[in-house]
């Protein structure tokens, strides 16, 4: 698999959870009767790896059909992903169902956009059953992917609380003025971006957050100790997201008779 979609499904089971929970829904694609959440304002033009999931689907439903749901091949993917990338492993619940519908309205009210500050994360994580513990521990998950300028582009030309070489070397590739570059990408964590490790965590630290929603996490507030913590402690950290990723697999899953086992992750049966 490519490197680029190792880091994506990572990020695809996770806002996963943020939709309708941990049922598949961000795999649907758009119909007559609903609008997805592949088109909701913080996934549009951002989330891919759909293919991925597709061929994995595909291969499994080859050996065990109607067995095996994309919602849990999607969390399974996600871990296996991280410990590609070096990064910790955990036991993956199993037993999720498939949603039978999604809802592009849920992802755009509980997805927090990078603008964020310390106070709605928690505030968002809260709402789908995570402290900010579980918060400041997923949000290390950007020591891997990319960003496109619209998101970091305020925070690169109008905030203080950041690196000014830092600064300066994102805006070569991302113009101030709003319709230039806007999908031009730069990486989430400047030091070792294809490596699942606790750097995001010592660039917060050396002012060198890429989104708003980042720095936040270090910028005198709560969470300031956690990140130090996990920037002396990668195994903290590791252990801490580990169990964060469970806890949000748990996220209002469909089980039992709820929902579906889809033969395709992109529609329903």
């Amino acid at each position: 698999m490519e490197l680029k979609y190792l880091k994506s499904i990572v990020y695809l089971h996770r806002i996963d959870g943020f939709g309708t929970g941990c049922d598949g829904s961000i795999l649907l694609d758009d119909t007559s009767s609903f609008t997805g959440e592949k088109n909701a304002v913080p996934n549009r033009n951002s989330v891919r790896g759909f293919n991925v999931v597709d061929d994995i689907k595909s291969a499994v439903e080859k050996l065990c059909p109607k067995v095996v749901s994309c919602a849990d091949i999607l969390a399974i993917a996600a871990r296996d992903s991280v410990a590609i990338l070096e990064g910790p492993t955990w036991n993956v619940k199993l037993g999720r169902r498939d949603a039978r519908n999604a809802s592009q309205g849920a992802a755009d009210s509980n997805i927090p956009p990078p603008t964020s500050n310390l106070t709605n994360l928690i505030s968002s994580f809260r709402a789908q059953g995570l402290s900010a513990k579980d918060m400041v521990a997923l949000s290390g998950s950007h020591t891997i992917g990319k960003a496109r300028c619209t998101t970091f582009r305020p925070r690169i030309y109008n905030e203080t609380n950041i690196d000014k070489s830092f600064a300066k070397t994102r805006q070569e590739n991302c113009p101030k003025k709003t319709g230039s570059g806007d999908n031009n990408l730069a990486p989430l964590d400047v030091q070792t971006p294809t490596s699942f490790d606790n750097n995001y965590y010592k660039n917060l630290i050396n002012l060198k957050g890429l989104l708003h929603s980042d720095q936040v996490l270090f910028n005198g507030g709560s969470a300031d100790a956690q990140v130090k913590k996990y920037t002396y402690s990668p195994d903290t950290f590791f252990v801490d997201f580990a169990a964060a990723m469970i806890k949000m697999g748990d996220n209002k899953p469909l089980t039992g008779s709820e929902g579906e086992i889809r033969k395709k992750c992109r529609m329903v049966n």
